[in-house]
């Protein structure tokens, strides 16, 4: 199943986060699961903070692909765009607010979903939660803009 950043064309992939032409990057994908967004991810040993808990930069860097990832859905979705190769709208981020809530443990999988709070023309407010084995342990709120076509060229 492809996520939504597989929609993006060429000049939109290369996000550290998200982008499939990043090969050094993360590559999150994120998809609509019912009315909540998703990704999960799986963060590499030396994604630490100290030993045996995730580095909040990099629970950061998730909430904030993950949320324009969950904004671009969302445009998608309101428009009823159905995405086909490289139509997705991409949104890039105005604001990221993130809380920490508990330390997050290293070697397990984290799920990150989304809730649309808003969607106002071009922008979108999305609130975002990290969880780790069931347990909530970031939280965020995202604001994102759709951008242009040829915003990136």
């Amino acid at each position: 199943m492809k996520g939504l950043q597989d929609y993006y064309p060429e000049d939109f992939a290369h996000c550290y986060g998200c982008g499939r032409e990043n090969h050094h990057g993360h590559q999150i994908k994120t998809y609509w699961d019912g009315d909540e967004t998703v990704t999960h991810y799986l963060p590499k040993e030396y994604h630490i903070a100290l030993p045996g808990f995730v580095y909040g930069g990099l629970l950061a860097s998730i909430i904030d692909c993950h949320g324009t990832g969950s904004g671009s859905l969302a445009i998608a979705r309101e428009r009823n765009i159905e995405l086909t190769e490289f139509n997705a709208p991409r949104c890039v981020t105005a604001s990221l607010k993130v809380d920490y809530h508990k330390p997050t443990p290293i070697g397990v999988e984290l799920e990150i979903r989304g809730t649309i709070r808003e969607i106002k023309g071009k922008k979108v407010i999305v609130d975002a939660k990290v969880f780790a084995n069931g347990v909530m342990t970031v939280s965020g709120q995202i604001i994102v803009i759709e951008v242009p076509e040829g915003f990136a060229k």
